[in-house]
C-alpha cells in the first residue's frame, strides 16, 4: 500500500515540523514512495519528470563543453577498489557486495557500484597509449548503491540516479581547468534552471571526495537553514592512473601518467529543490523544472462547463505551441479541490477559466508564490484570451528570477560573520556562518559534536584574511573565513 492516499492533500506546515512536511509532501506530491528494501525509492512518474528535465538541462552542457556519453557495468571487481587505498577506505561502510552469483560462490567478490572512478580507470588504461589519445572527456548517466543507514527519499537513499563525469588529461593545468568548468556548469544550473543561489567554494581536507587531491562543491541553503552538498566536481591528480597504469607517451615519447577529473550531480538535486524552495502549502516548483508549468482550470457545469473545457484546450494548444508545459484539469472535482491539489504539487501558474471569464475574454491567473490579499489568498490577474500565449511565457521567466531572489534573500539573511564561539554555536542552528578555522581534523570533529555543524566549504567569494579559529583559536589555515553549517 502507499505511502499516502491520493485524497489526502493536506501536508504539515513546514514551518511547524520540517522533517513530517517533507516526508508527507514526497509521497502526497506524488514524487516518490518507498521501496520494497529498506533505503530504496521508487521514482514516481512526476518526480521523474523533474530528473529527466534536470537531466536534459545538463545533458546540454556536457555536450557543449565536448563531453560523450558512454555506459559502465554496474558489477566492479572488489581488487579494484583496492587499488586505491584512500577511496576504498573512504566507502567501506557504505559498500554493497555480491559474493554468490548463479547459483554458485564467486571466485571475487564483485562490488555493486557506488561510483566509477575504479572501472573507468582500468578502461582509460586500455584506451590511452599516445598524448593524441587526450583528452579523453566521458559522462555516464547511471545509477549507484551507496548502502545508507538513515534513508530520506531523494537525499540519502541506498539506490539512486546520477551522472558522473570522468575525464583524463596530459596536465594538471588542464586537468584542473576541466575541473573548475564542470564547478561553473553546476553553479550555472543550480542558479539558472533550478533558481537555488549556491555558495561555491572547496571543500577542505577532510570533507573531500575519497582520493581525490581537491574538491570543489555548491552548497544550497534549504528553508530551515541547513545546508545540502548539491555537487562535486574533483581534481584526482594522478592518484587514479597509478593505481590503474594510465599512462601516455608525451611529445618527447616519454612517458607519463594522465591527470584525471570526476564530477557529479544527483537526483538529491529534486530533494534541494523541494527543501529550497517548498512552503507550508506544498512544494513550489522552478518553471523550468516544472512538469507542468501552466494549469488550466475550466469552471463551469453542463452546457457552460462544455464551454469553458473546449476554450481551455484551445489555450492549451496555443501555450504548447509557444512551448510551455501545460496541462487541462478537467476532472469531475470542485474548482476548491482542483486549486488546491496544483497549490501541492507546486505548479507556477494556475490558469482559471469560467463561464463568466468566458463572456468577458479573459482568464484569471495565479501564481503559485507571489501577492496574497489579506486573507492569505492568491491575487489573480486578468489577462485577456487573446493575449495569453503571448504573455505567459514571459511570466514563467519573472517567476523563475522571483524565486531565485527569494531564495536568495532567504540565505543572506540566515548567514552570517563570527568571530567568537558562543555567536558560531547560535548561527549555526539557523543558518551558515562564516568563520575562521584551524584546518585541524580532530578540531572540526569536535565543532561537529558540539554543534552538528560541519565545514561547507572554503568559499569562492569572500576577501582574504587571517585570524584566530573560532573553536581552538590557533591560526586560520586557509586565508579565508570557512562556511560552517549543519548539512543534510
Amino acid at each position: 500500500m502507499s505511502a499516502a492516499k491520493k485524497s489526502d492533500l493536506g501536508v504539515t506546515p513546514l514551518s511547524e515540523d520540517v522533517s513530517a512536511w517533507y516526508n508527507e509532501l514526497v509521497f502526497k506530491a506524488e514524487l516518490a514512495d518507498r521501496g520494497p528494501a529498506k533505503g530504496t525509492m521508487v521514482v514516481r512518474p512526476y518526480g521523474y519528470r523533474i530528473w529527466e528535465l534536470l537531466q536534459g538541462e545538463l545533458d546540454r552542457r556536457f555536450k557543449e563543453t565536448g563531453h560523450e556519453n558512454a555506459y559502465f557495468p554496474l558489477f566492479i571487481p572488489e581488487s579494484f577498489l583496492k587499488r586505491e587505498a584512500e577511496h576504498v577506505e573512504g566507502f567501506a561502510p557504505e559498500l554493497a557486495v555480491v559474493t554468490h552469483g548463479g547459483g554458485k560462490e564467486l571466485d571475487e567478490p564483485l562490488v555493486v557500484r557506488p561510483t566509477s572512478e575504479t572501472v573507468i580507470g582500468e578502461m582509460y588504461s586500455r584506451w590511452i597509449s599516445s598524448y593524441r589519445d587526450l583528452p579523453v572527456k566521458i559522462n555516464a548517466w547511471n545509477n549507484v548503491v551507496r548502502w545508507e543507514l538513515r534513508p530520506r527519499i531523494f537525499l540519502r537513499t541506498t539506490e539512486f540516479l546520477w551522472q558522473e563525469g570522468h575525464t583524463a588529461h596530459a596536465t594538471e593545468a588542464e586537468a584542473m581547468e576541466e575541473t573548475l568548468t564542470m564547478f561553473g556548469v553546476y553553479d550555472e544550473v543550480a542558479r539558472d534552471v533550478a533558481a537555488i543561489p549556491m555558495v561555491t567554494g572547496e571543500k577542505t581536507p577532510s570533507e573531500r571526495f575519497a582520493g581525490a587531491v581537491r574538491t570543489y562543491t555548491i552548497e544550497g541553503m534549504m528553508r530551515d537553514g541547513k545546508a545540502l552538498q548539491s555537487g562535486t566536481s574533483h581534481y584526482l591528480g594522478q592518484n587514479f592512473a597509478k593505481a590503474f597504469d594510465i599512462t601516455f607517451q608525451d611529445e618527447a615519447n616519454a612517458l607519463q601518467h594522465v591527470h584525471t577529473t570526476s564530477w557529479g550531480m544527483s537526483t538529491r538535486m529534486i530533494g534541494g529543490v523541494i527543501l529550497a524552495h517548498g512552503d507550508d502549502a506544498g512544494l513550489v516548483l522552478p518553471p523550468r523544472l516544472a512538469p507542468i508549468q501552466i494549469v488550466i482550470v475550466p469552471i463551469g457545469r453542463d452546457e457552460q462547463g462544455e464551454a469553458t473545457r473546449a476554450r481551455a484546450r484551445e489555450l492549451a494548444a496555443e501555450l504548447e505551441a509557444a512551448g510551455v508545459r501545460v496541462h487541462v484539469d478537467d476532472r469531475d472535482a470542485s474548482p476548491g479541490f482542483r486549486f488546491n491539489d496544483w497549490e501541492l504539487k507546486g505548479v507556477p501558474l494556475r490558469v482559471e477559466l469560467g463561464p463568466r471569464d468566458l463572456e468577458a475574454g479573459h482568464v484569471l491567473v495565479a501564481h503559485r508564490v507571489g501577492e496574497v490579499d489579506d486573507k492569505g489568498r492568491p491575487v489573480k490577474q486578468a489577462v485577456a484570451m487573446d493575449a495569453v500565449a503571448a504573455t505567459l511565457p514571459g511570466w514563467l521567466d519573472a517567476y523563475h528570477d522571483a524565486l531565485l531572489e527569494r531564495a536568495r534573500a532567504f540565505r543572506d539573511e540566515h548567514t552570517a560573520t563570527v568571530d567568537d564561539w558562543e555567536a558560531f554555536a547560535a548561527q549555526v542552528a539557523v543558518g551558515f556562518a562564516h568563520a575562521f578555522h584551524c584546518g585541524d581534523e580532530a578540531c572540526e570533529d569536535e565543532i561537529k559534536s558540539r554543534t552538528t555543524a560541519t565545514p561547507r566549504c572554503i568559499p569562492t567569494e569572500g576577501p582574504e584574511e587571517e585570524g584566530a579559529c573560532v573553536h581552538c583559536a590557533r591560526p586560520s589555515a586557509y586565508g579565508k573565513r570557512v562556511v560552517f553549517s549543519r548539512a543534510y
